[in-house]
């Protein structure tokens, strides 16, 4: 990743607050699956990608957490720097949305397997029929492309494209959507020509994304709030292994997954604490689900086909 995460003292942030207090001039609440998070920049990019992004927020409601997005020339680009105590972020010389919408989530995930046993997972989540579907993997092995060419048949319904929050019900695994709007390439649609209405209406930043309404082309009723978790798709993308799917037993799977830091890198805090409950909570999905893995070396069509075969969706 190009940044790395600095862990400050409350006092150090209580110095950064006041501090940056004159750059502020927008104040923004949102709700990020029952917690209040707080937007607090002089950019106006950022408010309105923010707002275009996230459900908002009542602001009588006191806020959980805190994200800073601000400029500084004694700093270097995509400094992050974050307090665990106040849950409070501060993001300088941040230019990708992309991030900042992440560790936006990750605030939000740091309160919720902190307080409530709820924990993030930076992938997406389709439902076929009740039957939820994640999707994960590392960056350029294909996670948007093959989220979006499932979403090509009726049957697929989304509950979020990039990360939602999860949590444990007896033998169940369910899964929450929480952002308003999605955040897709500019490229989507050379892959996938049945997104070409959503391209023309979005109005791309300068590293060619946009905040879009999926809903302008599959419809609302194919948007929904949760799913019930069954399968796991991982994919990679590597020349050297010829084998092109393998279903994974749990051991291996966890394997995959501790390695790889669960595929997310935007977690603020790293330590035995949180990887031992993130480690509990993953041995319970991968028990209630079908795990595989997909080597995308070949072209999206045909690593479509392997991934709709192994879903069912034909079926479905």
């Amino acid at each position: 990743m190009p940044y790395s995460v600095e862990p400050i003292s409350v006092e150090v942030k209580e110095e950064l607050s006041r501090f940056y207090s004159k750059q502020i001039l927008y104040e923004t609440k949102s709700d990020i699956y029952g917690c209040c998070i707080k937007l607090l920049t002089g950019i106006q990019w950022v408010k309105d990608r923010w707002e275009e992004n996230f459900f908002s927020m009542s602001y009588s409601i006191r806020s959980h957490g805190r994200l800073y997005v601000v400029e500084d020339s004694s700093k270097e680009e995509n400094t992050i720097l974050y307090d665990a105590q106040s849950k409070t972020a501060f993001l300088i010389n941040l230019d990708y949305y992309g991030w900042l919408k992440s560790l936006a989530l990750s605030v939000a995930g740091d309160i919720l397997e902190d307080e409530h046993d709820i924990f993030s997972v930076h992938g997406a989540c389709l439902d076929i029929k009740g039957k939820g579907i994640s999707i994960l993997g590392g960056p350029g092995v294909g996670k948007t492309t093959h989220t979006y060419g499932l979403l090509r048949n009726s049957d697929v319904r989304v509950v979020s494209d990039d990360w939602f929050f999860s949590r444990i019900f007896e033998s169940m695994i369910l899964a929450f959507g929480s952002e308003r709007n999605s955040y897709i390439r500019a490229d989507l649609a050379k892959i996938w020509p049945e997104f070409k209405e959503l391209i023309e209406h979005a109005e791309f930043d300068n590293k060619q994304r946009a905040v879009v309404d999926l809903r302008w082309v599959i419809g609302k009723g194919r948007i929904i709030p949760f799913t019930t978790l069954r399968n796991i798709i991982i994919l990679k993308r590597d020349s050297k292994d010829s084998a092109v799917c393998k279903e994974l037993d749990i051991k291996e799977a966890l394997k995959i997954l501790e390695s790889n830091n669960y595929f997310n890198p935007h977690l603020l805090v790293k330590n035995k604490f949180k990887r031992d409950l993130r480690n509990e909570f993953f041995k319970a999905l991968l028990k209630v689900s079908k795990t595989f893995i997909v080597n995308t070396i070949k072209s999206p069509e045909e690593s479509q086909k392997i991934i709709k075969q192994l879903l069912e969706i034909e079926k479905a």
